[in-house]
């Protein structure tokens, strides 16, 4: 869905779609970029490519994006920590000494030691190569005389983002949303 300035917002369902369009909340959009309340989506014939929704008659396409017609702000969901963001934040780079070597030679490393009461979050997880994790060890940075690249921080929500971790592919209807948000 795209807010009424065409920025990406959030990812819905087709369940969702349906009922915002029907009840005049949005405007689905077609590939073409074209806007279309309820009755002339309803018109539009589903192709091969498209996902349809039974109905009595014949099908009805589902739409790929939606416009809302009142809502202008950016919705900022924050991200999942896990080990594939912390390294997805990090660019694959080790943090300690700039390398970047495959995924299997990454590990996870607490700034603060678990050992020392240091948590599980972003501010304290980075990507290190497994050469400067076992230098590092158990101690602080700073007891290791290494210096992170970058202090960590949690990672900034976008449209784009949240399709890169959560979904396995995008629909090339995206595209013009997702260049410009």
């Amino acid at each position: 869905m795209v807010n009424r300035f065409f920025q990406p917002v959030q990812i819905t369902t087709a369940r969702r779609a349906f009922l915002l369009l029907f009840g005049g909340a949005a405007l689905a959009i077609d590939e073409a970029g074209d806007l279309h309340d309820f009755c002339a989506w309803r018109s539009l014939p589903v192709r091969d490519k498209d996902d349809g929704l039974p109905i009595v008659g014949g099908s009805l396409r589902v739409p790929r994006v939606l416009h809302l017609r009142r809502y202008d702000r950016m919705r900022r969901p924050s991200i999942r920590l896990t080990r594939k963001n912390v390294m997805l934040r990090d660019a694959h780079q080790c943090q300690y000494c700039a390398r970047r070597p495959p995924v299997r030679d990454l590990n996870i490393d607490h700034v603060l030691p678990r050992s020392r009461g240091g948590e599980d979050s972003w501010e304290n997880l980075v990507t290190a190569c497994r050469t400067c994790n076992l230098r590092k060890g158990w101690r602080t940075p700073d007891e290791a005389s290494m210096r992170l690249i970058r202090q960590p921080v949690p990672p900034r929500w976008s449209a784009t983002m949240q399709i890169l971790i959560g979904l396995p592919h995008a629909f090339d209807e995206w595209s013009p949303f997702l260049k410009a948000g």
